[in-house]
């Protein structure tokens, strides 16, 4: 069996399938894919995934794109004792799919533009954050986290009081926001929040997979 994740070691995505990669106890070959230079675009890299972006794993002759996809996968192939897709009941499967969907749809948008904003804009382009776009998206995310404080006032996670791969896919974003940008205070100041951040985020597989977020080549 060989299984090599292709990469960036500040891609959030990257980040997503680590966590998970480690939360399973799965060993992957991890193969640097340096974006500085655009490799990610060259042909040899297209041919694994067509629009030139990362992570890429490969399982044998098995090629899949898409953090959130390639987590499932391997969660579902390696990983089922795990139960980070709570698959054995339909109805907690379904939460897990809820959301896992909400994190896609409602809280990823918000605060990747957050992040580019306070970090990625200010180290690639040398531009100070735009305060107009960062006081309209701290509003959005500021409505969503309202919703996962209900939430997470009547379960400890959100698909449950089990961990599950909804609060996975949380990692990299929530690492970010509140070790990159000025607003920490958008999980501390809902209580709810904090707790069920502080519990994902003091996960071993957590603190492994955002080892791997730097910002150099």
């Amino acid at each position: 069996m060989s299984i090599r994740l292709y990469g960036s070691p500040f891609s959030t995505s990257t980040a997503r399938v680590l966590a998970a990669i480690s939360e399973i106890g799965l060993e992957v070959e991890l193969v640097h894919v340096d974006l500085y230079s655009g490799e990610h675009k060259h042909d040899s890299h297209v041919e694994k995934n067509p629009f030139g972006q990362v992570p890429v794993l490969e399982d044998d002759e098995f090629v899949v794109f898409e953090s959130r996809v390639i987590t499932r996968y391997l969660v579902r192939k390696y990983g089922k004792k795990s139960g980070l897709l709570k698959e054995d009941n339909p109805r907690d499967a379904a939460a897990v799919d809820q959301w896992m969907e909400v994190e896609t749809q409602h809280f990823n948008k918000p605060v990747a533009t957050l992040v580019y904003q306070h970090l990625f804009r200010p180290h690639f382009d040398g531009v100070a954050a735009d305060e107009k776009v960062v006081a309209e998206e701290v509003e959005k995310l500021e409505k969503v986290l309202d919703v996962y404080e209900g939430k997470l006032s009547k379960t400890k996670f959100l698909a449950g009081d089990s961990y599950s791969l909804a609060d996975v896919h949380h990692v990299p974003y929530g690492h970010y926001l509140v070790t990159r940008t000025p607003h920490a205070s958008l999980i501390d100041s809902r209580p709810h929040v904090k707790a069920w951040w502080d519990a994902v985020y003091s996960r071993p597989a957590s603190k492994t997979a955002t080892e791997t977020l730097v910002m150099t080549p």
